[in-house]
């Protein structure tokens, strides 16, 4: 028995196909990556996080994207939706659709059991390629908890965590502090065993 080759898939087709889809698929590497839906608390966080950065960024020559805002890593080819991007200054895209964004400054990523190890792992190491983000963050959804990991000048990335409804997370990248429990405001979280 012998296996059919994937057929590879251009990033032009994959964009003409992506762009008549009913549903969003990430791509790399000649591949399509369907997505998965997310859970209310995912979604209520996402929606959060999103109202509380927008806020403070309102008078500020900053965008802040919610998750139908694509992402082109221009050096490994990833095509991907982060679940909260924020471009301060002229927000650069691939092409005249203005559909996909090249030069994200800060993108958060609300962490699902089914995507968390993609999340800190392959997805993360594709993000750090981008010459433009200064900051990384990971929102768990079970518990309050944040991880922002923020580019060092020596292009190191350091990690500052945030615990409780009653911490705060520092956004480096665009000047602003966000109450956690904003960011968790109507999350209901499943019960200690």
């Amino acid at each position: 028995m012998s296996l059919q080759p994937k057929a590879y898939l251009s990033p032009e087709d994959y964009l003409a196909l992506e762009r008549s889809a009913e549903f969003k698929s990430d791509y790399f590497d000649g591949e399509i990556f369907a997505m998965a839906g997310a859970s209310e608390p995912h979604n209520l966080i996402v929606a959060n996080t999103l109202a509380e950065i927008r806020q403070h960024l309102k008078k500020r020559p900053c965008k802040v994207y919610a998750s139908d805002m694509r992402v082109k890593v221009s050096p490994t080819g990833l095509f991907t939706y982060p679940d909260v991007v924020v471009v301060c200054g002229q927000a650069q895209f691939d092409d005249r659709h203005l559909d996909t964004l090249l030069n994200p400054m800060l993108i958060v990523e609300v962490l699902s059991d089914s995507t968390e190890a993609y999340d800190r792992g392959r997805k993360f190491e594709h993000y750090r390629k981008l010459e433009s983000l200064a900051e990384y963050v990971l929102i768990a959804q079970h518990r309050p908890h944040v991880e922002s990991y923020r580019r060092q000048p020596d292009h190191r990335w350091l990690l500052t965590e945030s615990d409780g409804l009653d911490g705060s997370l520092r956004l480096d990248a665009v000047d602003c502090e966000l109450a956690l429990a904003e960011l968790y405001d109507k999350v209901e979280f499943p019960a200690a065993s």
